[in-house]
């Protein structure tokens, strides 16, 4: 489900999101995901619907406050990983 890059980049980025490493390899990271229905984003927009869909007031925010959400990791490549735990 999650490709090399994605779990990559949750792996170098977890700590925007939580005080610990919670996984350590890829595949203790995939698992991770797993468990907390994390989602991959192709866009900004995409970001925002996800939100909108989640019943989260994002009306007033803007498109850096939404990036810069501690769920939401930029992968790189435009893509966009969500992970609410």
């Amino acid at each position: 489900m999650f490709d090399n890059e994605v779990l990559q980049c949750f792996l170098e980025k977890q700590g925007q999101l939580f005080p610990q490493n919670v996984a350590e390899t890829l595949e203790e990271a995939e698992n991770f995901l797993e468990e907390c229905m994390a989602v991959v984003v192709d866009s900004v927009q995409e970001v925002w619907d996800y939100f909108d869909a989640a019943g989260i007031d994002m009306e007033s925010a803007n498109e850096e406050e939404i990036l810069e959400a501690d769920e939401v990791f930029d992968i790189g490549d435009g893509r966009y990983l969500i992970v609410e735990c």
